[in-house]
């Protein structure tokens, strides 16, 4: 198992912790939240993506920019799917069950999408490598969605905990 599949998969694993149990449970909203985690993911991503892109055939390519096509898609009807609110400390989020059955959809495409890349180009480092970084765009398209519905709700963002 490669260094990337074992980060890939780790990354995974705090994702659904953090965000997909955050957006279950509820939580508020602050400018920090929306912007770190993506951030540091889509870095991280192309970094990696990086290192293994000069090796990638085209088809490789293009399968990618497919992932990343869907997988922002997905995070737009994600933040489309959450229920926003307005609380005295800012803005409320809470997933419904349709955010979580994209989330499903989300997971169960990228998972599909990584064996069957592996299944096509068994030699391409691709496919492994861009695991955070498809993370970090679909994570970042829902939390823009996120935003843009708040703007257009008139809800404040949530301040930054001390």
């Amino acid at each position: 198992m490669s260094a990337g599949l074992v980060i890939g998969i780790l990354v995974g694993l705090w994702v659904l912790f953090r965000v997909v149990g955050r957006q279950v449970t509820g939580s508020l909203v602050s400018q920090r939240q929306l912007v770190l985690m993506p951030t540091i993911l889509l870095l991280i991503g192309l970094l990696s993506v990086s290192s293994a892109v000069h090796t990638a055939t085209s088809g490789e390519l293009a399968f990618l920019v497919l992932d990343c096509v869907i997988l922002v898609g997905l995070g737009l009807a994600r933040g489309t799917s959450v229920r926003l609110s307005q609380t005295p400390d800012g803005l409320y989020q809470k997933g419904t069950g349709a955010t979580l059955a994209l989330w499903l959809i989300t997971i169960g495409l990228r998972i599909g999408g990584a064996f069957a890349s592996a299944a096509i180009w068994p030699h391409g480092a691709l496919s492994h490598a861009s695991i955070v970084l498809t993370i970090g765009l679909t994570i970042g398209a829902q939390n823009a969605m996120i935003y843009r519905r708040a703007l257009g709700m008139n809800i404040p963002l949530a301040a930054e905990r001390a």
